[in-house]
């Protein structure tokens, strides 16, 4: 269930960094901290 939740929070930074909310905001950073806490599942997998 955690990862389901995960990839929809992802998706949904994912949609409004491309839209240009997140760079409207100053929100930008949050695409950095999904890359980052993406890195250990990659890893591990």
């Amino acid at each position: 269930m955690w990862f389901a939740l995960y990839y929809v929070i992802a998706i949904i930074t994912l949609l409004l960094h491309f839209t240009g909310h997140l760079a409207r905001y100053r929100l930008e950073w949050l695409i950095y901290v999904l890359a980052i806490t993406v890195f250990p599942a990659v890893l591990y997998l």
